[in-house]
Order: C-alpha cells, then structure tokens, then sequence
C-alpha cells in the first residue's frame, strides 16, 4: 500500500486533481500579469480616503512596522520573518544569491514583499558588474533576474516586478550607469506604488465586510507589504476599525505557521480581538455561527478569475459555499494573470517534504515516510464571492 503524508490543507488539493504528477518545480517559468477582463462586474471603482472608511479605534504608536522591506544604499534590508514572533531580525541582503536565498527561504515572503525583494535582487545584480561592455552586462541582469524567477514560480508578483525591471534595465542601456540608476529609481516607484496599492485595496474591502467575525489564512499583513498594510489582512484592519470586523479568527496555516507566527503577532501589534484556530477548526466555527466572512490573499489569479493562493485555501472556500458564507479574495492587480486561462495552467510550487514532517527543526513524522507539500492550491471563481483589488471589486461567479 502507497502512503504520503500531506497536511489537512492539501486534502482538496489533492481531489482536485492536481496533486499527481502537476506540481512545478521551482524552475518553471513565470507568464506576465495583465489587467482583470474586464468581463468581470465591476463592484467598486471610487478610491475612498482611510480616513472616511477607518473609523474610530485608536491604534497606539507601538502597532506601526517598519517596512518588511526597504532599499537602501548597499541593498535590500528586511525584516526575517522566521525568526519571528521570537525576535524581529534586520539584515542587509547585498548580492542575487542573498535575495535568492532569502525569498527561497521565506525570510521574505508574501507576493507584494517577493516582488519587491525580486526587483531589488535584479537591480544588485547591476551593482556586481563592473564591465563596461553593455551587451554582456544586459546578459549577465538577465542571466539573473531568471535565478530570482525561478525562487518562486507560482507568485506573479514576483516575476511581474522582474520584468519590469528588465524593461527599465533596456530602456536605459547606454551604460551600465545608466542602467544602475534607472533601476534604483525603478525600484523606488514600485514601493511606492505598493503602499499606494494596499490603502486602495483596503478602502475598496471595508466597504465590503459584513459585520462579525472574520476567517483569515496565511499571512496577508504588513509583512507582506513594503511599508503599508498588506491585501487580505489590511482589509481586514480598516474594516474593523470602521466598526464592521468584531474578531478575527487566523487558522494556524500548516505547515510552515504563517497564520499562528506572523497573522497572530500582526493581529496583536494592532489591538486587533483575534484567535488562532488549527486549519481543521474553521469549519465547525462557520457552522457556529462565529464567521460571517472569509478573506484571503492571493499569489496569482487567473483570467477566468480561478485563484491560487497558500494551501488550505480551497477548503475554507468549499467550507464557506457549505454555510453561505462569503469568500473574498484580495491581491495587487500585477497579481491577475491574464495568459492563463484558468487555475489549471497555474504552476504550483512543491516545497521541501522537511517542512511537513518536522516544525522548527524536530521531526514530528517516523523516518523513511512519503511525504507530498504542494504549497498553494486553487480556488475556483465561482467559490470567490469577489477579488478585491487596487483598481476595484470584481464580482467572479461566487
């Protein structure tokens, strides 16, 4: 008899289909992000001031975060976040194979964060070249934007922020100084763009939420944001500090914690009433009446609207369908996808079986045991009630 372990979340993965002989090494290549069709119906387009939408609670100094990452003169400072919630660690990543290393590793994680790291490791690879031969040094940016591609095949906003840099890279050619220059400025326009992003998609959300309590999954927070809010969970924050959003629930999110290490720390910087629940407990909680809302992020969405996002993702939107629960997904627009058309050309990242059978370094599985680690799935669009993004709601099906 054929065993694997996987964990609870990888179960609908699994019956979906795409769990045998589908998932994607982490050596696929990305497919550039276009605008949602416009087929969608367009729910919310006016950009609302926080302040109208953010309402009454008062968030002490000690809940603001420095940016989970921040260019600076020698590189790319961020903020390890697995070595959180014990300690919060700043380095300085200074060469491709640091940043490469890193998003591997998710010291640096969540898809508008890797876009930024992306973006940054393609500009210090600039910085490694001295030739003054400008063919070679296109080569050679090239040569490792696709290293910095590959680290995370299934995150569009990481190959998104990649290519835009390899635009500016070209359109600024004339010498490798040149070329330096316009990718340091590249790279401030993206951040900037990307705190722009969250408060628009926050603004757009908060005007979505029932009142009561909200599901989340993963970690959708100010970690994943280069100075602002994040997607899923920033909605999250101004709809509860509108005076919709009473609890929070964040499932634990197996295998790697990102709900209970970093959702869980976030929640508690900002004063925000939450419970860490095990994945296989949001269920019972909907037919209990707890959740009135579902909100996730998202790592790439297909045209069609079909979703990829962290593991367990699936289950909580057939779990959401089963007690009438709405189900809203929140991602940049650099997240839609529009050359794949739907969730099955979506590739789906394996990731090390260590991190199923062992937490924080001890083995919990027997030695020798089969072991599968899909690290995201996909929702269909007619589970997601709507996707949010920074350039408005779009109603797919659900």
């Amino acid at each position: 008899m054929r065993v694997r372990l996987l964990c609870n979340e990888a179960a609908a993965f699994f019956m979906s289909g795409k769990g045998e002989g589908e998932g994607t090494s982490t050596r696929n290549t990305y497919r550039e992000c276009v605008p949602v069709p416009s087929r969608y119906s367009l729910l919310v387009t006016r950009s609302l001031s926080l302040a109208r939408v953010m309402g009454t609670h008062t968030v002490s100094a000690s809940a603001s975060f420095a940016p989970s990452v921040a260019w600076v003169a020698d590189g790319l400072t961020i903020l390890d976040q697995t070595c959180l919630p014990h300690a919060e660690v700043y380095c300085t990543l200074r060469t491709v194979d640091d940043v490469a290393r890193a998003i591997r590793t998710l010291q640096v994680r969540g898809a508008p964060a890797i876009g930024v790291a992306g973006a940054a490791g393609v500009a210090l690879a600039a910085f490694e070249w001295d030739a003054q031969d400008t063919r070679m040094f296109q080569m050679h940016i090239t040569m490792q934007a696709e290293l910095l591609r590959a680290t995370r095949p299934t995150a569009a906003n990481l190959g998104w922020a990649i290519d835009r840099m390899l635009g500016a890279a070209r359109a600024h050619s004339a010498t490798p100084q040149t070329v330096r220059a316009a990718l340091v400025a590249e790279i401030g326009a993206i951040i900037a763009e990307e705190r722009a992003a969250t408060e628009r998609m926050a603004a757009h959300g908060a005007l979505l939420l029932p009142p009561g309590g909200v599901l989340t999954h993963c970690n959708t927070g100010a970690l994943v944001s280069a100075g602002g809010d994040g997607t899923a969970l920033g909605v999250i924050r101004a709809a509860w500090r509108a005076g919709a959003v009473t609890h929070v629930y964040a499932d634990e999110t197996r295998p790697r914690l990102q709900g209970a290490k970093l959702t869980m720390w976030e929640l508690q910087r900002w004063g925000i009433p939450a419970t860490l629940i095990a994945d296989g407990a949001a269920a019972s909680l909907m037919r209990r009446g707890m959740v009135q809302s579902v909100v996730v992020g998202a790592d790439r969405i297909a045209a069609n609207g079909d979703t990829a996002n962290k593991i367990g993702t699936y289950m909580l939107a057939l779990a959401a369908r089963a007690h009438d629960i709405p189900f809203f997904v929140v991602a940049p627009i650099n997240t839609v996808d529009m050359t794949l058309p739907d969730g099955n050309a979506i590739p789906i990242e394996e990731r090390d079986t260590d991190e199923l059978t062992t937490i924080d370094g001890v083995r919990i599985a027997p030695e020798g045991i089969a072991a599968a680690n899909p690290a995201f799935d996909v929702t269909p669009a007619a589970l997601i009630t709507a996707i949010i993004t920074d350039e408005g709601v779009w109603r797919t099906g659900g």
